[in-house]
């Protein structure tokens, strides 16, 4: 793969110029991840027109080096962070401008800038989404990492359809699948895996429970893989038994409403116009009021990121990004079917990753 790093980091320069910064701190995990390939979980960057700095603790002074290399310069600080930045800045002269990314910096965080002795000199001012506005578009290695991730969900999916039946508690079947994804391979679970049977299925972001699965239950799985960094999202909704017709039937809204989606959205397109694709096929069939959340949103080294995919996102989406697709219906004490797919938008349309069947299984019970 292509070393895409200090291109990266030449497009955050450029961007100190146009925000009238001196520097730009980085406080977010997946946004060091991004500009140095460093993944350890205790880190600062320091970005300046003239030198980048890493500051990092003795507990990651050899990945440290194995990961970043020379492409920017390593700090090993033996008690804080925060020493070796003010230590850092204390290399300006005169009075700095410094930006920090305030969706990363807690309240506590940003004290420290104002308590610290020599902070009159340096001017702290918030900034937005600086290196996620970058994120934002994958290139060609980031989507092929994406689509690693898919695959390995996928597969696991497969192998732990193939265990579930009635009688075994949504813990268990999640912890089935959980192995299941990292025996193929997965570095992490890049969020909580939501298995919800019968009538949890209708709680969109419900966690496994101790219930019991039973004869006939809608069964919802949302679960990701992590290859490289870089996450996958997917559900689907399945049958452990037989699928009544009322089943059968609102499954259907949901898949066409997903296929119609994953098929139309394009790059150009507001995330608003990409969600009512969906949204306008599923109040048409009468469902509307029980599509509470939104169509999607982008996925990368964090499984939520730009873009957003809503009812109120104006914002015109990129090319290159790679968005889930994922359409619901959720009626209390029935039950809820949700379909997800991850797609990326290329210049040529849409291209779905998740390579797995959009019909309706019914499991042996």
């Amino acid at each position: 793969m292509t070393d895409r790093r200090s291109a990266r980091a030449a497009r955050v320069v450029e961007a100190l110029t146009e925000n009238h910064l001196d520097a730009l701190l980085v406080t977010g995990r997946a946004n060091i991840r991004y500009l140095t390939g460093f993944s350890g979980s205790s880190a600062l960057l320091l970005v300046t027109a003239r030198d980048s700095v890493l500051i990092t603790d003795f507990r990651y002074q050899t990945q440290v080096s194995d990961e970043v290399g020379d492409l920017v310069r390593i700090r090993v600080e033996a008690t804080s962070l925060w020493d070796g930045l003010w230590a850092e800045l204390g290399h300006f002269h005169g009075r700095a401008v410094i930006g920090f990314g305030s969706a990363h910096v807690t309240h506590r965080e940003f004290q420290r800038f104002l308590d610290d002795a020599a902070g009159a000199r340096w001017q702290w001012r918030p900034q937005g989404d600086i290196v996620e506005a970058l994120r934002e578009s994958k290139d060609v290695d980031e989507v092929a990492l994406i689509r690693h991730a898919a695959g390995m969900a996928t597969r696991a999916l497969s192998n732990t359809l193939q265990q579930v039946r009635s009688g075994l508690t949504e813990l268990e079947v999640a912890g089935i699948l959980e192995k299941a994804l990292r025996d193929e391979g997965s570095e992490a679970h890049p969020f909580e895996t939501i298995v919800a049977s019968g009538p949890r299925s209708a709680l969109p972001h419900a966690r496994a429970s101790g219930r019991a699965i039973e004869r006939n239950d809608l069964l919802l799985l949302d679960f990701g893989a992590e290859h490289g960094g870089y996450c996958s999202d997917v559900t689907r909704t399945v049958v452990v038994g037989h699928a009544s017709d009322d089943v059968r039937a609102v499954y259907d809204i949901v898949r066409v409403a997903n296929e119609r989606a994953s098929s139309a959205v394009r790059a150009g397109m507001t995330g608003a116009s990409a969600d009512a694709i969906a949204r306008d096929y599923i109040s048409a069939a009468g469902y509307g009021e029980d599509f509470g959340h939104s169509l999607g949103h982008g996925i990368g080294l964090e499984v939520h990121e730009a873009p957003r995919l809503a009812r109120t996102a104006a914002a015109k989406l990129l090319a290159d990004t790679v968005v889930t697709i994922e359409p619901g219906i959720y009626r209390p004490e029935w039950g809820g079917v949700r379909i997800e797919d991850d797609v990326y938008l290329s210049a040529d349309g849409p291209r779905i990753l998740t390579d797995f069947t959009h019909e309706l299984l019914e499991l042996s019970a």
